[in-house]
């Protein structure tokens, strides 16, 4: 009777130890998945956020440079058909030749398409600087994002392996919850990224369109006030040595 209780007692501890063992290989084998579906899945979030960053830098670049030219343009044209008119109309009346007004009024408009093209040139250089820094910034952010998705999901897998041990939860749904929560943060991430990326695309755009403007508006008109004020004096000289009554 006595070796049939020893024996028993051997065969319940040596249960136990299987079921603690089993436990413990079950524990370890859900934590290790967790963490290697984690690391997995924030390395696919960084390539992601990565390769949506250098996209944006290309494609921003391009919206600014093709929006900024069509505006300048547009612009330009209408300041220079308004510098043209009052020239044209001012020196018409040069009376002692009627060449006198055209050339002065071709080397103002050379003058002001030159410093034109230089305004944009350094305008285009400054904003496609801004734009790259502003998506490299963009860029830290969305990894910043990433850093702060992988604690929390760091801190899940913690707190779902504690309930695992305590409450004894299937470990199939630890897994599930793993996999359910890692796909979140995916979305998350990159809906995040998406939309921070856009909104600094149209602030930018808005942003250096408006500059531009309002640069070329002011050195066009300054270069050609200051060019049709040179002609003015020009064109009174001529009137003067011709006949004072034609000074207007």
């Amino acid at each position: 009777m006595y070796s049939t209780s020893l024996s028993e007692s051997k065969v319940v501890v040596l249960a136990v130890v299987v079921v603690v063992v089993v436990v413990v290989v079950v524990v370890v084998v859900v934590v290790v998945v967790a963490l290697v579906v984690v690391v997995a899945v924030h390395v696919i979030v960084v390539v992601i956020v990565h390769v949506i960053v250098e996209v944006a830098v290309v494609v921003v670049v391009v919206v600014v440079v093709v929006v900024v030219v069509v505006v300048v343009v547009v612009v330009v044209v209408v300041v220079e058909v308004d510098v043209i008119v009052v020239v044209v109309v001012e020196f018409s009346s040069c009376g002692s030749s009627s060449s006198t007004f055209e050339v002065v009024a071709a080397i103002i408009a050379a003058r002001v398409v030159g410093v034109e093209v230089v305004v944009v040139v350094v305008v285009l250089a400054v904003a496609a600087a801004v734009v790259v820094v502003v998506i490299v910034v963009v860029g830290i952010v969305g990894v910043v994002v990433v850093v702060v998705a992988v604690v929390v999901v760091v801190v899940v897998v913690v707190v779902v392996v504690v309930v695992v041990v305590f409450v004894w939860l299937p470990p199939l749904f630890i897994l599930v919850l793993v996999v359910v929560v890692a796909a979140v943060e995916v979305v998350v991430v990159v809906v995040v990224v998406v939309v921070v990326v856009v909104v600094v695309v149209v602030v930018v755009v808005v942003v250096v369109v408006v500059v531009v403007v309002v640069v070329v508006v002011v050195v066009v008109v300054a270069v050609a006030v200051r060019e049709f004020q040179n002609g003015r004096r020009k064109c009174t000289r001529i009137n003067t040595t011709v006949s004072p009554g034609l000074i207007v």
